[in-house]
């Protein structure tokens, strides 16, 4: 039995199956990290721009206000993105393809009837190919790409690689919703079991102090010896309800953690600080894993911290967030071009620096605070990926 060669065309199928596969493995791994519904959208769209060779890639989640309840591109960067303006809504082609629910491809998308408008910023598409990202009868989302890198645009079989990925990446968002949700139930059956331990040990030990005091008023003048001793016990008491306090408050996770993961808290609160304050704040990241919910909750606190410092203190003209995973530890860093101080001064010592420690050194990491006078400030903290 003979067996044919493998020819040129052969080959060149199996290569586009194994980036297919590939990509679609790095969609659903995205999922088994426990990324937010947001990261995983980010992985698939950056899978399908290299999958397709396409300089633009984007992926809209529609709400049901005729908007994007999530919407993330890539090839665009922060800066163009911001100049864009406000998320698009379901109109031209993109409610098009939300109403037809069925691929489009196009060799200039600005000659299409279904075409309307885009903003002065937006970057200029020409070949363009969308298909929906389906859960059998709901849309879930839309995928779409523009201005293939090599010539000729976008072909049949971009179509057909392109509509078995959104197969998949409707499977990777959809189990990445489920877990999101799982989360937020698990956080209310946390925070019911919270409720219970305060009510239990910490609501007990106030009650039982409240009725020392009340003991120890009474006894001022007639036994003061004893009431020296009932106050000790108050101290004690005291201490106690305050250790088992803060032992509770630590085990508290916000709840946006839950809902969208560490990096998805982050952003949110760099954009409402960049909006509340005149001074620019930006943010950057990378998909970091799945981190312990006590590593997040360090995390969060430390980066709110260092730039409540650098907002009110540090006189900055800009403020920059960085997250990221490097080898086995997550790095966070928040940099200022502020007028910098000594770190050895008093003022230094009470910025925060010592809760900032603690909270890294229980996550099993390390905090490192370098400033000089004129040169802006850095707060970076490493912790177990």
């Amino acid at each position: 039995m003979t067996t044919e060669p493998a020819t040129e065309h052969d080959t060149g199928r199996d290569i586009e199956r194994d980036a297919v596969l590939h990509a679609v493995s790095s969609a659903v791994l995205a999922v088994t990290r426990h990324l937010s519904v947001r990261e995983v959208l980010q992985v698939i769209v950056r899978s399908a721009r290299t999958l397709l060779a396409a300089r633009y890639a984007a992926l809209g989640v529609p709400d049901d206000d005729g908007s994007f309840a999530e919407f993330v591109a890539d090839g665009v960067s922060d800066k163009q993105w911001d100049a864009i303006g406000p998320l698009p809504r379901q109109h031209g082609m993109l409610a098009a393809m939300l109403q037809e629910a069925a691929p489009v491809r196009l060799p200039d998308i600005r000659e299409d009837p279904r075409f309307e408008w885009w903003p002065a910023a937006h970057p200029v598409l020409k070949d363009f190919i969308g298909v929906p990202i389906r859960d059998a009868d709901q849309i879930l989302g839309i995928i779409f790409l523009s201005n293939k890198r090599t010539p000729g645009g976008f072909t049949q079989e971009d179509q057909d690689l392109l509509t078995l990925f959104a197969a998949h990446a409707a499977i990777a968002l959809t189990n990445a919703r489920l877990y999101e949700r799982s989360r937020e139930l698990t956080i209310v059956e946390e925070r019911t079991r919270m409720a219970r331990e305060l009510h239990d040990a910490v609501t007990q030990k106030l009650f039982s102090l409240r009725l020392t005091a009340q003991a120890t008023a009474s006894l001022v003048t007639s036994d003061p010896q004893r009431a020296m001793a009932e106050i000790e016990r108050v101290q004690r008491l005291a201490g106690e309800a305050l250790a088992e306090l803060r032992a509770v408050i630590v085990e508290l996770r916000p709840a946006e953690l839950d809902r969208h993961g560490l990096a998805e808290t982050l952003r949110k609160h760099v954009t409402l600080l960049d909006r509340l304050y005149p001074v620019t704040i930006t943010f950057a990241s990378a998909p970091s894993g799945d981190l312990p919910p006590a590593t997040e909750v360090a995390v969060l606190r430390v980066a709110q911290e260092a730039l409540h410092n650098a907002l009110r203190h540090a006189n900055a003209s800009s403020i920059e967030v960085c997250l990221q995973a490097e080898g086995s530890r997550l790095t966070l860093e928040v940099r200022d071009d502020g007028d910098g101080f000594e770190v050895e001064t008093p003022a230094f010592r009470g910025l925060g620096l010592v809760s900032m420690r603690d909270r890294a050194e229980a996550a099993g990491g390390s905090l490192l605070v370098s400033s000089e006078q004129g040169a802006g400030t850095v707060v970076r903290l490493e912790v177990p990926a």
